[in-house]
């Protein structure tokens, strides 16, 4: 289903997140399976199905335990064709005539997805962080006729602020980009590029909210137009389960989380697509940090009423703001609708709150830390 207007009341994760990621205009899309197609390049005959074999879970099992990780953040790897077959069809759904963008497979690990991904004609880039997984895939890469690009980076070490030069896997979005052969286009256009992941258990939502920054910036990936995130993230309430995932720990071998560091066993995949109309009214570019820094203050504690985040701002007429903006006094911050929150934001341009020295200041040290 399209994620809308969610409940009043509904707690978690998710319900904090969307309230974020839909306040500007981003449509998350968490749904199941749609019927399978065929993309416009394989049916043109330009990318015919090289008709590769899909390790099964327990192959797929053994390669991952045959690797020691050597990044800081444990990964998670589709293991089960099955599933590896659902997430094809999800990444192939809604596309535009005309032919499809590239798709950015973000830590391929042992391949399930990426062959299954290039059997159904779909045009590849992998990029891989941890170097003992490189070998298989370049020697896919070198079966193939330009369907597959391997390129050694790490997304979730994409675009740091540091000075100098990269240390790889960390990369940049200009070097990534040009790699890929991926050119900038209008907001208004088609998505340029697919991208495809697991985000790391540690983090997710710093990870997230990173990319919530990069988007209304128009930063990063996005200063190459509206690109389309697919992720699997922890979430109880849409499931998949572990059994699917393959997670290999820092000295070999197999590893399932405990429950104390996730609070189920599930994950879900969700789309996020920032959408043509995003930067509309009083929002764009140049002021959406304060927007997504505002959101972020009043979810930091979301079962307070929006009313006293407000009045902890030194506004002097929260009540009769809020009456105006017909919103409930006593509505708690998780509960305000994602639209809400932006015309909330675009009120509060005409008063003096975000000229305050302290709101600037705390948005860079903010962008700085999500950034490091």
């Amino acid at each position: 289903m399209l994620a809308g207007r969610a409940p009043p009341g509904a707690a978690g994760c998710c319900r904090r997140l969307l309230a974020a990621t839909l306040a500007a205009g981003l449509r998350p899309l968490l749904r199941g399976p749609p019927p399978c197609w065929a993309t416009a390049r394989r049916a043109a005959g330009q990318w015919p199905s090289p008709g590769l074999r899909v390790p099964e879970a327990a192959e797929a099992e053994r390669l991952v335990q045959q690797v020691q990780q050597t990044s800081v953040a444990v990964r998670r790897f589709i293991a089960c064709p099955r599933l590896a077959r659902t997430v094809q069809r999800c990444l192939q759904s809604g596309a535009s005539p005309g032919s499809p963008p590239v798709l950015l497979e973000c830590e391929p690990g042992p391949g399930v997805l990426t062959r299954t991904l290039l059997n159904a004609g779909v045009r590849v880039v992998a990029l891989e962080s941890n170097p003992a997984f490189l070998p298989n895939l370049q020697s896919l890469e070198n079966s193939l006729d330009g369907q597959l690009k391997v390129i050694y980076g790490d997304f979730c070490r994409l675009d740091p602020l540091v000075t100098g030069t990269l240390k790889p896997p960390a990369i940049c979005s200009e070097k990534l980009f040009e790699t890929m052969g991926v050119a900038a286009v209008p907001w208004r256009a088609d998505s340029p590029v697919k991208i495809f992941g697991i985000l790391p258990q540690s983090k997710e939502r710093l990870r997230l909210w990173r990319h919530l920054f990069a988007l209304y910036e128009c930063s990063s990936i996005y200063r190459y137009g509206r690109a389309e995130l697919n992720v699997f993230i922890s979430e109880k309430e849409y499931k998949e389960p572990w059994s699917s995932f393959l997670t290999n720990s820092k000295n070999g071998g197999l590893a399932i989380p405990k429950s104390v560091r996730l609070p189920n066993d599930h994950l879900c995949l969700v789309r996020l697509t920032p959408q043509q109309n995003l930067f509309t009214g009083g929002l764009n570019p140049t002021n959406s940090a304060i927007f997504i820094f505002m959101v972020k203050q009043c979810l930091a504690k979301p079962k307070s009423r929006l009313i006293d985040r407000l009045n902890s701002w030194s506004l002097d007429n929260s009540s009769q703001l809020l009456r105006e903006l017909e919103i409930p006094e006593n509505a708690q911050t998780r509960n305000v609708y994602p639209e809400d929150y932006k015309r909330l934001f675009e009120a509060l341009q005409n008063t003096n709150i975000f000229t305050e020295t302290w709101w600037h200041d705390e948005i860079f040290e903010t962008v700085r830390n999500i950034n490091l």
